[in-house]
């Protein structure tokens, strides 16, 4: 895992790009979203991980957020939070009725993946929300921002590691953007020619082709995405 930290570091150094600190990517499992294998977008002093190493059948939840100012986001405005997850190893008594009927219905319908307050069916769920989130039931994916001026990309996507290579089965449409860094060195060109494989849509057998059918190919560029200058990451 701190080789996939630093290769990450290194690419965006040669875009002029510094990795957003606290941006984890996870090993999957049934279940559970945060797995015991982590790979840090950014080593640092205040943030260690346990190290780790790869193996067949695993699946990650890889996250990557890159920015063109400090890579240090701040949290402008609590209000802004809408997405919770169900902190499982933690209990507390809650005092206030709309905590306690909030942490009820999270308990049922959401007990494990996270989850956005408008799904909530009380009207008062923010009330609730802020008891939940100060004794440590819940835990909150805050809205951060960069400085104004500043550019952030966000990429996430799930990649299996099968005994072929990597296969990435869930994506979304990129943003195209025409980099105006030539990458000179040799190990950040081999990287980016590698990519991943994209799992394609459909299942089934193939239809075997008629005699004189012509075989259809064609590749897929990866590119890199892109939100407006200084916006929430």
């Amino acid at each position: 895992n701190k080789d996939v930290s630093d290769a990450i570091q290194k690419v965006a150094a040669a875009y002029d790009c510094k990795i957003v600190e606290g941006v984890l990517s996870h090993q999957l499992k049934q279940f559970v979203i945060d797995g015991n294998k982590v790979i840090l977008s950014v080593s640092n002093p205040d943030t260690r991980v346990d190290d780790a190493e790869f193996e067949e059948n695993e699946v990650y939840a890889v996250d990557i957020v890159a920015s063109t100012g400090e890579g240090k986001p701040k949290l402008l405005d609590e209000k802004q939070t809408t997405i919770y997850k169900r902190a499982v190893d933690k209990n507390y008594h809650l005092k206030m009725k709309a905590s306690r009927f909030i942490f009820s219905e999270i308990n049922q319908r959401f007990p494990i993946l996270p989850f956005t307050a408008r799904a909530l069916e009380e009207k008062r769920a923010r009330l609730g929300l802020v008891e939940c989130v100060n004794h440590d039931l819940l835990q909150p994916y805050p809205v951060l921002y960069e400085k104004p001026g500043d550019y952030v990309a966000h990429i996430k996507f799930t990649v299996l590691l099968m005994p072929n290579g990597s296969d990435r089965i869930t994506s979304h449409p990129l943003q195209e953007l025409q980099p105006t860094k030539t990458i000179d060195d040799p190990e950040i060109k081999a990287w980016l020619a590698l990519g991943t494989k994209t799992k394609k849509k459909g299942g089934g057998k193939k239809k075997k082709g008629k005699k004189g059918d012509k075989a259809e190919g064609g590749a897929e560029g990866e590119a890199m995405d892109a939100s407006t200058n200084g916006g929430a990451s």
